[in-house]
């Protein structure tokens, strides 16, 4: 058997197969989720400890750190960011025409 190896688009949603739109929505939320899981690492926090900074419960932080992406919107994960006193920045850039 012949394994064959592809370059990654970069989106690894995109390259498991999600529509476009849907692939971009998930590497938001992974990306957020992910700085989460880092700052509470970083600062050495608790998950009950990061629930009161966050203002969650600590089974939603669980969730967070056991990477459960469907339960949480980029809206809440920026909200949780700025309660621990990030600065969540949004960039944006012009893609490609589609024809």
């Amino acid at each position: 058997m012949v394994t064959r190896i592809r370059k990654g688009s970069g989106n690894v949603f995109a390259d498991l197969g999600f529509h476009t739109e849907q692939a971009r929505h998930l590497r938001i939320r992974s990306d957020l989720m992910i700085e989460v899981s880092r700052l509470i690492k970083a600062r050495g926090l608790t998950q009950a400890e990061a629930a009161r900074m966050f203002g969650i419960s600590q089974p939603r932080v669980s969730d967070l750190v056991r990477g459960k992406i469907d339960r949480f919107s980029i809206d809440t994960l920026v909200t949780m960011l700025g309660h621990a006193g990030v600065e969540v920045v949004l960039s944006t850039r012009r893609r490609a025409r589609v024809a």
